[in-house]
């Protein structure tokens, strides 16, 4: 046997590792060619990258498994028929009797408003009334009351609906609904009310006529077509698409929701809407209906038909739905847009806190330029991940003047913004990367002195249980603490 023999039947054994090593390097150069290409942000470029290079094997299946925004071809191609049928629900709204008047509300408030609208689509409308609901019972008080008065149809879409407490009360509502003839139609997410899609609950109300839907389905056999955590995360009530009802509260009695998670009693609001931005809400849920049912998009028929879009107030709104089916930056640059109009005082309430550079620096540089800004985080989180890289960002915006509070009275989920006490936004969006890209959302922009005013005393109620951040505690915290937060800051733009 010669020497090359030799050498040749010693590595035999080796040939096949050799082969998987060069497969598995060619497959991390080929993802990270794919991602330095898709031109994201710098941050998220290199957590892909590093996750790819860092986890053998794993690493690439997690990319592959949620590394690009995959909404399914069948949902790519109802949105893009729906673009059509939506822009004919809007035309009536472009009715100059909707226009907001901004020679009155102000034209740095104008120049929001046109970002807003060239980036998702949606007017701003006047004519409209509010109410502020900040207490949960109070919510469900009046919501069983309009779902009580409705003639012809209740919308309902939440991420999370949850049997149990006043959640069943409502629902009992909704079946007398039901038997007096209106038409009731439910949207909720696949995964975060799974427990209720199996419910006796859901089984009542569709043996009753109610229409049920789930959203974003998942399923082994999506996974390489469908990224799997895309979630639905809006909460819509429409009540004869003359009330409206939004915010951040799901179909939960907060007494019994996530006991177990050791975060106190989760504490939210909601608007009450009439006018004509119930119709921008309603033309969302339709919208969001037809795209996960099997229904005919040819069009998008009313329920309520022509009835007069009549003006209620003097409130100017624009409603912004946002979501990986819109341009998925567009949202957070209405934020950023809206932080950097701020001449005065900005406060920010959010449940989830994990911003990027860009909102990360709008914070700061609005402190830095003599701008009040106080952000109010609930004191624990259901996450520890995101507790942790939440804790990275919060030294840097102490260090910049901003002024961070814990509340510490249950997780605080409320998602609002005001902008001296004129402007204010309020909906259901957090400030992380996953409300920015990857959930399907819904953002009030009020353009309006006496609700942002009513806004900011529940913020300050929030501000008043809290307790105030001390920067020199706060960079005085343990090595290991500061380490662990470092780690998870690295994983923020995928968080």
């Amino acid at each position: 046997m010669t020497i090359f023999e030799s050498a040749l039947h010693a590595w035999k054994p080796y040939v096949f590792s050799v082969i998987l090593v060069i497969i598995h390097t060619l497959v991390q150069a080929s993802i990270a060619l794919r991602v330095i290409m898709s031109r994201r942000s710098v941050g998220a470029s290199l957590a892909w990258i590093t996750i790819v290079f860092m986890l053998p094997i794993a690493g690439p299946c997690i990319y592959l498994l949620i590394g690009e925004l995959r909404l399914g071809s069948r949902r790519a191609r109802l949105v893009r028929q729906l673009a059509e049928p939506m822009q004919l629900r809007y035309k009536p709204l472009e009715d100059p009797r909707y226009s907001a008047r901004w020679g009155e509300i102000g034209e740095d408030w104008e120049q929001l408003s046109v970002a807003g609208q060239r980036m998702l689509q949606v007017p701003t409308l006047s004519g409209n009334r509010l109410e502020l609901i900040e207490s949960w019972e109070q919510v469900f008080d009046r919501m069983i009351v309009d779902i009580e008065s409705a003639t012809i149809n209740c919308d309902m879409e939440f991420y999370i609906w949850q049997c149990g407490g006043r959640a069943d009360e409502l629902a009992s509502a909704l079946e007398r609904a039901l038997l007096r003839g209106v038409a009731c139609r439910i949207l909720v997410d696949a995964l975060g009310s799974r427990a209720f899609l199996r419910s006796e609950q859901a089984d009542r109300l569709k043996k009753a006529g109610a229409q049920i839907q789930a959203a974003l389905p998942g399923g082994l056999w999506r996974l390489p077509f469908i990224r799997f955590d895309l979630r639905l995360h809006r909460k819509i009530v429409l009540i004869d698409d003359q009330i409206a009802w939004t915010g951040s509260l799901n179909m939960v009695d907060p007494r019994y929701f996530h006991k177990s998670a050791g975060v106190g009693q989760w504490v939210d609001a909601m608007v009450r809407m009439e006018g004509p931005s119930v119709e921008a809400l309603a033309i969302t849920f339709q919208s969001d209906w037809y795209v996960e049912s099997e229904h005919d998009l040819a069009s998008l028929p009313d329920l309520t038909g022509d009835q007069r879009i009549s003006k209620k107030g003097e409130c100017a709104v624009q409603v912004l739905p946002s979501g990986p089916a819109n341009r998925v930056e567009a949202i957070e640059r209405v934020l950023i847009t809206a932080i950097y109009a701020a001449r005065e005082e900005l406060v920010l309430t959010t449940p989830y806190f994990v911003p990027s550079e860009a909102l990360q620096m709008a914070l700061s540089s609005a402190a830095q330029r003599g701008v009040k800004v106080i952000l109010v985080l609930p004191k624990k989180v259901d996450s520890q991940l995101v507790q942790l890289a939440s804790g990275a960002f919060k030294g840097e915006l102490l260090d910049a003047g901003v002024h961070v509070v814990h509340f510490h009275r249950g997780l605080l989920h409320t998602k609002s913004v005001t902008i001296d006490r004129k402007t204010s936004l309020f909906g259901s969006l957090n400030m992380d990367a996953r409300s920015f890209q990857l959930n399907f959302e819904i953002t009030l922009v009020i353009y309006d002195q006496t609700f942002t005013k009513e806004l900011r005393q529940l913020q300050q109620s929030y501000i008043d249980q809290s307790e105030m951040m001390d920067a020199s505690s706060w960079h005085r915290r343990p090595i290991t603490h500061r380490f662990a937060e470092n780690i998870a800051r690295l994983w923020s733009p995928l968080l």
